[in-house]
């Protein structure tokens, strides 16, 4: 009767395979972490309301009552924005640490 080699792991085999998916473990984290989402899209929709807001026109800006609303709301949102990618960046996600034995 012949054993089949796909079921005989070494301990090695095994101790390689989970660090591997340890690591992709906490690539996902970080890659999919909510203050990159949160930071990036209004980084991205800052920019195009600020740049709105620049090239508003007179009338645009006399309807929202002499407030050039879009330019004071782009800026808000890069400010946000970037709020959200310096603190990613102060503060990288930690994944908890199993204890050692």
């Amino acid at each position: 009767m012949s054993e089949n080699p796909e079921h005989h792991y070494t301990e090695g085999d095994v101790a390689r395979e989970v660090s591997e998916l340890e690591t992709k473990s906490a690539t996902a984290a970080r890659i999919f972490d909510l203050r990159r989402i949160i930071g990036g899209l209004f980084v991205v929709y800052g920019v195009i309301v600020t740049v709105t807001g620049l090239t508003d026109s007179q009338a645009a800006i006399d309807k929202a009552q002499g407030v050039n609303i879009n330019l004071w709301t782009g800026i808000g949102m890069l400010v946000l924005g970037v709020f959200f990618l310096v603190w990613l960046k102060l503060r990288p996600t930690a994944l908890p640490q199993e204890p050692e034995e």
